[in-house]
């Protein structure tokens, strides 16, 4: 194999990797699913014309950076579709019968092993979904992602006391609102 196969491969797994974890930060954001599909599309494409040259070690704290900033060039966009068109309307009917949204995931778990923390999981998304920009976005990557502080505060363009501050602000909100399944 070329260095550039053996390059364009390990790219590929770790989009892979990935691309499920990026998928639900978005969707956490308040994003569609179709939207997150756009916008995840976006951010990869972004980061694979910018930083495949990149050593690999690199690529997580540059990938949650492209993705960070996709996510809020679409919250723009929707802020300033819907202050000068929101009166039309959205006329976006979705296409339920669409095949390939019928087509299963491998890699999810089947229907018996999500039935039991499904609650759990709704209980959790929906705090998340209700916490500020920042909040979440700290929560995910420091806890989801388990990126270190310093790396957190990089992808959020913050210091790293900012990091901490919406680190702590995040797990207190979520802790009151969770209370019951901790």
């Amino acid at each position: 194999m070329t260095r550039d196969q053996t390059d364009a491969a390990a790219l590929e797994r770790f989009l892979r990797g990935v691309e499920r974890r990026a998928l639900r930060h978005v969707e956490l954001a308040g994003q569609s699913r179709e939207d997150a599909l756009d916008i995840l599309q976006e951010a990869m494409l972004a980061f694979v014309r910018a930083y495949r040259h990149k050593p690999e070690e690199e690529w997580p704290l540059l990938f949650w950076k492209v993705l960070g900033s996709k996510l809020v060039d679409a919250q723009r966009r929707g802020k300033l579709w819907s202050r000068w068109f929101g009166w039309l309307g959205r006329n976006g009917a979705e296409d339920e019968d669409d095949p390939v949204a019928r087509f299963p995931d491998r890699i999810e778990a089947g229907p018996e092993q999500r039935l039991g923390d499904q609650e759990a999981a709704l209980a959790l998304e929906a705090a998340l979904r209700e916490l500020p920009q920042r909040q979440r976005q700290a929560f995910l990557l420091r806890v989801w992602e388990g990126l270190d502080v310093t790396s957190t505060a990089r992808a959020m363009g913050v210091s790293e006391g900012s990091v901490k501050t919406h680190l702590f602000r995040a797990m207190q909100q979520l802790r009151a609102r969770l209370g019951e399944y901790l």
